[in-house]
């Protein structure tokens, strides 16, 4: 299969420590990776990596088959949909949901004087009914419950058809409720055989959705594991990745973690 990332010998470094030493990791477009490690492992930055927001110290990443340093980001970044908390924060309060998702096609945020056909307006609304937004579509982007807010900014990311998704802790401060709705359309997205690669950020083995198919263990900005979820993901793996010993479990396709 194609290869979508790559990352070969990548190092980042920062006031004399490496926050990412010497990483190789291949995504190709049939895989959906979850990236876990704890905080300050590096996983934010390798995903910043990945959308073209930083460039490392040393190694190479590539990106949709660009190098990145020789290439235009400019070009590069609308084949890219990325979701995070700090993106949300840059949408005006005020904006309708569906001008949200709509502003996406020309890789804006808040509404000016662009103008938008009709296929991109359709594309929006249709958009906003897979993730089951359809009913907020008027609805201004403050008035949302969080849970709500994460899945206007997945239905962003995925607006322009990207070739690579990443999803920077999409499901961080929902409640149960929330998150779990989140997590049974993450899965169905997952799973489509239209979606394109996903790289997806978290701290917690149970917000794994279904259809996820490789993990990235993450420690001091360094590889623990890396690989198949059915091979690289044990509770001996984990417990190095979090320095203490932990049990895992598996039921449904669902992962649980727990220290001993």
């Amino acid at each position: 299969m194609p290869q979508v990332l790559e990352f070969s010998d990548v190092v980042v470094r920062r006031n004399a420590r490496d926050i990412v030493s010497h990483l190789d990791w291949t995504v190709t477009d049939d895989q959906r990776w979850v990236v876990l490690g704890p905080n300050g492992a590096g996983k934010t930055t390798v995903l910043q990596l990945a959308d073209t927001l930083l460039h490392p110290t040393s190694g190479a990443v590539t990106i949709l088959g660009e190098r990145l340093g020789r290439s235009d980001v400019f070009e590069l970044r609308p084949r890219i949909g990325f979701a995070s908390s700090a993106m949300a924060r840059r949408v005006p309060p005020e904006e309708s949901v569906l001008d949200v998702v709509l502003t996406a096609a020309f890789s804006v945020v808040g509404r000016w004087r662009e103008s938008y056909d009709d296929i991109d307006e359709r594309r929006a609304l249709r958009v906003l009914a897979e993730w089951k937004l359809d009913h907020l579509a008027d609805r201004t982007f403050g008035t949302l419950s969080d849970g709500e807010q994460k899945r206007v900014q997945i239905a962003r990311a995925v607006m322009t058809d990207p070739e690579l998704l990443l999803l920077d802790e999409p499901t961080a401060s929902l409640d149960l409720g929330a998150r779990e709705e989140l997590l049974a359309l993450l899965s169905g997205y997952a799973q489509a055989p239209t979606t394109p690669a996903m790289v997806m950020v978290t701290h917690h083995v149970e917000e794994i959705p279904v259809g996820f198919t490789h993990v990235l263990l993450l420690r001091d900005g360094e590889a623990v594991a890396s690989g198949p979820l059915e091979e690289a993901l044990t509770a001996e793996n984990l417990s190095k990745t979090f320095g203490l010993e932990i049990t895992l479990t598996r039921e449904a396709g669902r992962y649980a973690a727990r220290a001993v």
